[in-house]
């Protein structure tokens, strides 16, 4: 017997969605409903524009779902098979394997839907582009607090980052991790490799202690982190390293979602509030609040000064 299927029209592609009714995420509340593959194809078509922008030519590992949460998650960095022949791939090579994969690469809504109906719920993109995939156009702070640290002092940290931007003179443009931390994304000329690009974020994240050493570690290794403290986690600018995208859900029970948010609502705004059921409304609002920040380039140079000078006065390269 045929699965159970729907057809959803996207611009003018057709995406077949099977299996529309399976529970991906549990109930919440009392009408004892839980979030289908076909709510999960309907969230990512409401916020259309800011996944697509995200997303947008950048190689993109997809954290699957087959059963929904209650089964297995796949990491999955090549393509899965059967995609029609306008979704596109970029071709990477990972040293450690000594092997090729080709991943997917969004250039259109349609593409999305389709990673969905492949049981995709998060979507994890890198900090390149197809063009310059070993030259990063996004720097990436990823503020993650430690296991005793609130989230407030999350948003205390967020409030230096910004401070430092400011200085710097670079737009940062805020969004929750959709789980416990914040992220702040700065558009950068793609001039340098991810090495270059992770030294210039970590004498970043040294600058952001030196002024909340209360609040903030560098420290590599998680055991030697004292546990009240937010870690700015410069290691995601590293190759291969990918954290959720803009408006893509986690594979959380409550739906949570990472979603971009003004830097006067750091001080109120709960990721808790931002899930599938409330992010639509949102959107419809406010739009995509990361919708221009190709238009604000940053040059990394005062940054790669600042971990010379790190380096030159001793501090652990880490």
């Amino acid at each position: 017997m045929a699965s159970p299927s729907v057809e959803i029209e996207v611009d003018n592609r057709v995406v077949k969605v099977t299996n529309p009714d399976r529970v991906y995420f549990p109930a919440q509340g009392s009408d004892g409903a839980g979030v289908t593959k076909l709510d999960v194809v309907e969230y990512y078509l409401a916020v259309g524009p800011g996944i697509v922008n995200a997303l947008w030519e950048r190689p993109c590992m997809l954290h699957r779902f087959p059963k929904g949460l209650a089964g297995e998650k796949v990491h999955q960095k090549r393509l899965p098979a059967g995609a029609p022949p306008w979704v596109e791939t970029v071709q990477l090579y990972f040293p450690r394997w000594g092997r090729t994969a080709d991943e997917l690469c969004v250039t259109e809504l349609g593409a999305v839907i389709w990673a969905v109906q492949m049981s995709t719920v998060e979507f994890h993109p890198w900090n390149s582009r197809r063009g310059q995939t070993e030259q990063p156009d996004e720097w990436r702070i990823d503020l993650d607090p430690g296991a005793e640290a609130s989230y407030d002092s999350v948003r205390r940290v967020a409030h230096v980052a910004h401070e430092v931007l400011d200085e710097l003179g670079a737009v940062g443009y805020p969004k929750t991790s959709g789980s416990k931390g914040l992220h702040i994304y700065v558009r950068i000329r793609p001039d340098g490799d991810h090495k270059v690009v992770r030294r210039a974020a970590l004498a970043f994240a040294r600058e952001v202690e030196r002024r909340a050493p209360d609040l903030v570690t560098t420290t590599w290794w998680k055991k030697d982190r004292d546990p009240a403290h937010v870690f700015v986690d410069y290691n995601q600018n590293a190759r291969d390293h990918t954290i959720a995208a803009a408006y893509s859900l986690r594979g959380l029970p409550d739906a949570r979602v990472s979603t971009p948010v003004r830097w006067d609502e750091i001080d109120a705004a709960d990721p808790r509030d931002f899930t599938i059921h409330t992010v639509p409304q949102r959107f419809a609002e406010l739009g995509d609040l990361h919708h221009d920040i190709d238009d604000h380039v940053f040059d990394i140079a005062p940054l790669l000064e600042w971990a010379d000078r790190d380096d030159a006065e001793g501090d652990d390269p880490h």
